[in-house]
């Protein structure tokens, strides 16, 4: 079953880890929707800075460190998302908390990692 994943800091540059998450989640069939700090596009994944209402999402990962992070906890809670991977570099104590108030999992790990070992 492919599971739609939302990637919080998606960047066109094909060396951040970000867009590495959208390639290899779009080779592995899975749903991708994005959004960064400026419009682009990663395959046929196309973003902007906008939060916007998207329906169904399963899984958020982040790519976005904690100072950066606070925009985004309502916006997070608000799309209702099974769980929120912390890529290495986006662990937030804070965030955790507020994921545990709204019965959201978190998983610290890494999603190349994840896809990669099959265990996405």
């Amino acid at each position: 079953m492919s599971l739609k994943t939302l990637v919080i800091g998606a960047s066109e540059k094909e060396e951040r880890y970000a867009n590495k998450a959208i390639r290899q989640l779009r080779q592995h069939k899975h749903p991708v929707v994005a959004i960064g700090p400026r419009k682009g596009k990663v395959l046929d994944v196309e973003f902007d800075k906008e939060k916007k209402d998207f329906k169904e999402v399963d899984t958020i990962t982040l790519y976005v460190g904690p100072k950066n992070q606070p925009e985004y906890y309502d916006y997070i809670v608000d799309l209702k998302p099974r769980r929120v991977i912390f890529n290495p570099g986006t662990e937030n104590e804070e965030l955790y908390a507020i994921l545990k108030e709204n019965n959201i999992a978190s998983e610290i790990a890494c999603t190349l990692v994840l896809l990669s070992t099959n265990q996405y």
